[in-house]
């Protein structure tokens, strides 16, 4: 359960843990200039995070949830960060195409506590927004070729699918698959501590 402060920001310990080795990561493969759309941004601490180190860029957060929506809002206040919008109400299971001109997206830890359905949804809004070269980023726990990468996953999933059978670790083949419906090519497979990944889904750049 997220830790919370006196005014709407919450707090989650695996954030602080692994944003740094996220930020390194996107320091790579994210562009200097234009528009990020972060895909369930939850707390808010991660786009905060990268906003703060990556100036450059403007960063548009979103989350379903209003609780979540006003822990970011707090959080961005908090650090007067002028590169971070307001959050929108984006729900990858029903998304819709938000008019947003973005030049990359970002989604960390999403898929495997939500339904199949959110990550269809998700791919297909990288689809209609992402112009070609540009790319999605996905963080978090995968399976690789059917099989998990830890035991500790293994459990993990385990406990997920009990706790809601439309969740679970999903495998890489899928999301390739996946990506490719949708003209998105995973170019980058990038271990990450805890055992977790990231992931880089190019958009392919449309000739003529």
């Amino acid at each position: 359960m997220p830790m919370t402060a006196s005014d709407d920001r919450l707090f989650s310990p695996s954030a602080s843990r692994n944003r740094d080795p996220i930020l390194q990561v996107l320091r790579q493969l994210l562009p200097k200039s234009g528009c990020i759309l972060e895909i369930a941004s939850g707390s808010g601490e991660h786009i905060t995070w990268f906003a703060s180190h990556l100036p450059g860029l403007t960063w548009q957060p979103s989350d379903p949830d209003a609780a979540g929506r006003a822990s970011i809002a707090a959080h961005t206040a908090a650090q007067k960060l002028e590169n971070v919008l307001p959050p929108l109400a984006i729900d990858t299971t029903n998304p819709g195409v938000p008019d947003i001109a973005c030049v990359a997206m970002t989604c960390c830890n999403m898929i495997h506590i939500s339904p199949w359905a959110a990550t269809e949804g998700l791919f297909a809004l990288a689809d209609s927004l992402l112009p070609g070269g540009s790319g999605l980023y996905l963080y978090g726990p995968f399976k690789r070729d059917r099989v998990h990468t830890a035991p500790s996953n293994a459990t993990f999933d385990a406990d997920l699918r009990r706790r809601n059978p439309d969740w679970g670790i999903r495998d890489m083949a899928d999301l390739t698959a996946l990506g490719e419906r949708h003209g998105l090519t995973l170019t980058e497979t990038i271990p990450m501590p805890a055992n977790n990944f990231s992931l880089w889904f190019q958009k392919a750049v449309e000739i003529g």
